[in-house]
């Protein structure tokens, strides 16, 4: 069974899903053993952009809107009796999923797919296919 689940969270709709996928894998759990750290990965806009503001008030601006995000997964998983820790991290989607699940001991991550145009995907890649392919761990993708 697996003990640390990192649930890569953005607030999509697929996100969600594969958080609810992931808190009901901790409660089916038949030791109640595994653990779930909910990531979520901020990236700053192009410094071109927004010349005129404030760094650290774009960064404190996205941690309160995922913070507030996080309140209501915490009260999902407390009516089921999971506790899960939650963190919001600063850089590329996928490489700070994987950085951040190898550094926490993770040994699964759990993130939503989300379809896009196959040229699309073809030309940008995808964060969950990334995550899946530089993982050191198990990856589930949702969909």
């Amino acid at each position: 069974m697996y003990k640390k689940v990192l649930v890569a969270y953005d607030g999509s709709e697929k996100a969600h899903d594969a958080f609810n996928f992931a808190l009901e894998m901790a409660v089916n759990c038949p030791d109640a053993s595994t653990k779930l750290v909910v990531v979520s990965v901020a990236q700053m806009p192009e410094p071109m952009d927004y010349v005129e503001m404030n760094p650290g008030a774009i960064m404190d601006g996205i941690t309160k809107y995922y913070e507030d995000l996080f309140k209501g997964l915490k009260a999902e998983a407390e009516k089921k009796g999971i506790k899960i820790d939650t963190k919001v991290i600063v850089g590329h989607p996928a490489d700070m999923v994987v950085k951040y699940a190898q550094e926490k001991g993770c040994d699964m991550i759990v993130i939503g797919h989300r379809g896009r145009s196959k040229v699309a995907d073809w030309l940008l890649g995808s964060v969950s296919r990334r995550v899946a392919s530089y993982s050191h761990c198990s990856v589930t993708i949702v969909k």
